[in-house]
């Protein structure tokens, strides 16, 4: 009998030892306590983050933004935020690992200059339906169901 224990205690333990043992660990020079010390790369979520536009694809055509367009996805109250380069602009978000559902957008209503609202229209095309996003480290990459590509940069 203490022989079968012996086995399911080593049989139960064993994958536990292996999954601890197989992350991949950078020396940390920056933060971290203690000599030494190192982390796990974590993937940055999107929520939580402000968004600064760097570029907008529509119709296979990249468009260089106008002034300095931002997003922002909050989970737990249910809403998107940010601004359009001209406009501020406010909608529903329903996020899930891998999209979110952006609703019908709402907007302040300022004219400015033609090459801001050439941005803002392409940015307006996000909203009201599905979006699919990718994370990766600072970047994020938003591709709505028309087509239409934006990458952002994590604020810092």
């Amino acid at each position: 009998m203490d022989k079968q224990r012996f086995t399911l205690a080593v049989l139960t333990i064993a994958p536990l030892v292996v999954a601890c043992g197989s992350e991949k660990a950078t020396s940390g020079s920056g933060s971290g306590s203690g000599s030494g010390a190192s982390s796990v790369a974590a993937q940055r979520p999107i929520t939580g983050v402000d968004w600064q536009v760097q570029s907008i694809t529509v119709n296979g055509a990249t468009k260089k933004v106008q002034g300095k367009p931002w997003l922002a996805f909050d989970a737990k109250t249910g809403k998107a935020g940010g601004h359009l380069g001209c406009n501020a602009v406010n909608a529903t978000a329903t996020v899930r690992a891998g999209h979110i559902t952006l609703g019908r957008p709402s907007t302040t209503r300022m004219m400015c200059d033609a090459s801001l609202m050439g941005t803002e229209r392409a940015l307006l095309d996000l909203f009201n339906g599905r979006v699919d996003y990718r994370v990766d480290q600072d970047t994020a990459t938003l591709t709505s169901a028309n087509g239409t590509i934006v990458h952002a940069r994590a604020d810092k």
